[in-house]
This record gives C-alpha cells, structure tokens and sequence, in this order.
C-alpha cells in the first residue's frame, strides 16, 4: 500500500508514513485538537481525537475518556478518500502534521504558501 502525501495545486510532499497525527488550536476555544489518521485500502481512517476541552462546537465524543489532559475517544467516521487541511491566517497556528513523534507545520513543506491556501492530505499515488 502506498503511504501518504501532502498535495498542494501541483507540488506533492510523500511523508513515507501510513500514519499521521493532526494537530491544530482551534480558532475560537484556543484549546489543542489532536487526531490520528491510518491509511488503509478502504482510505483514511480516523483511529482516535483527544481534545483539550470542550465549547465552541468541539465537545468530546462518545465515550471519551479523559487522559493525560486531554478527552479522548474513537470517532464514529467511514474512511475518508482525503482531508483537506483548510488553513487560515485568522487562526493561532498552522496545522502540525506529526509523524513517529515529529511535527511540522503544514506549510512548512511548501516554501512560499499562503496562510489561506489549504493543503489535501491523500494517499499518494
């Protein structure tokens, strides 16, 4: 199975990873959103969110647990074809696209990006 890619306009990023953890500040709440993605051949599957808090339309899932500071749980999601990692400059931060541990700003892999142009993540290939 392929591995992931970070594809903007033309430019494709391959990350050599099946998985991917997403983390953002959300705009409004100014609390930290986590989520684990795993490519599979059905596509991509949401394996778990954790959030920092809840308010402003982020509020935990079923089941959620609280753990190291964070709720967590198992959302209830159908595989994803991709994401589209919409970014803004009206928010704190750049999505962190992380990999065995290390993270990276989104844009950071496309030298030049605007703060408003989103970036796709897909299977690569």
């Amino acid at each position: 199975m392929a591995g992931l890619c970070l594809v903007l306009g033309a430019a494709t990023v391959a990350l050599h990873a099946a998985t991917v953890d997403l983390r953002w500040t959300h705009s409004v709440q100014k609390t930290e959103w986590r989520e684990h993605w795993a490519l599979t051949a059905q596509g991509l599957v949401l394996e778990q969110a954790a959030v920092q808090s809840s308010g402003a339309g982020m509020d935990p899932g079923e089941g959620a647990v609280y753990r190291d500071g964070f709720w967590v749980w198992r959302p209830q999601l159908p595989p994803q074809p991709q994401l589209i990692l919409t970014r803004s400059p009206y928010t704190p931060g750049d999505w962190h696209v992380c990999i065995a541990g290390q993270c990276r700003d989104a844009g950071s892999y496309f030298p030049g990006i605007a703060a408003d142009q989103a970036v796709t993540l897909k299977p690569c290939g």
